[in-house]
Parts: C-alpha cells; structure tokens; sequence
C-alpha cells in the first residue's frame, strides 16, 4: 500500500461495490428506494448509493459509513463480514425484503445470464 501524505492507506474491501450493487437489484429497487429500504432517508441519499456501488478505483467511489452497512446486513439477512471480505460470496437467495417479500437471485452466474439471452 503507497502512502499519503506520509500515512498508510487503510485496506479496503475490493468487492463491496460489486456486493451493494448486487443487493440492491436483487430486490429490484432503485437507489431511491434502496435508501429508503434502509431507513436512512435522514442520512443517505440516491448520489450515496450510486456512490457506494461505483469501482473503488473510480475517483467519484465511496465506501459507506460502518453504520451503513451493518443496516444493509441487518436488511438482508447477512453479516457485514460477508458483505466486506472479499473471499466471501453472496449467497444465491437473499433474505426476503422485509417490507414486500420479494427477492431474485442475487449471485447470478454468467453463464446463466448468457443461456437466458441465447434463449430470448
């Protein structure tokens, strides 16, 4: 790790943008709608989110606050280890939205994406 201004960079998890991006359309929501989801409409806004879910490696790419995400666990039903180790996957199913019940698979494989556009 390079250091700024003479102080290490903390490591930071790789995927975790992959991982929010993927909650988040997994229970088909918006990034309006993903603040709400969270209860955090006092804290966070959409630009958040999107900011959240960008490549850590895009200059305008945020990671959220520790409280954040232990609300995205506690919403879906995973530990906040899971969200942040980078050897950890989402699992194929997320819990059940609490509000609606309603959830896709969120770890798709691409070669599942692949057969279903070979199909249409």
């Amino acid at each position: 790790m390079g250091s700024v201004n003479g102080k290490r960079r903390r490591p930071r998890p790789l995927r975790l943008h992959e991982k929010l991006r993927k909650i988040r359309q997994a229970y088909n929501l918006s990034q309006a709608e993903m603040v709400s989801r969270l209860s955090l409409t006092e804290e966070l806004n959409p630009s958040d989110i999107s900011a959240f879910e960008r490549d850590p490696q895009n200059k305008w790419a945020r990671e959220p606050a520790l409280p954040h995400l232990l609300r995205y666990a506690r919403v879906t039903g995973l530990t906040v280890e899971t969200l942040i180790d980078d050897q950890l996957e989402l699992p194929d199913r997320l819990a059940p939205d609490p509000l609606h019940g309603v959830v896709r698979n969120s770890a798709r494989k691409e070669s599942k994406k692949q057969s279903t556009k070979k199909k249409l």
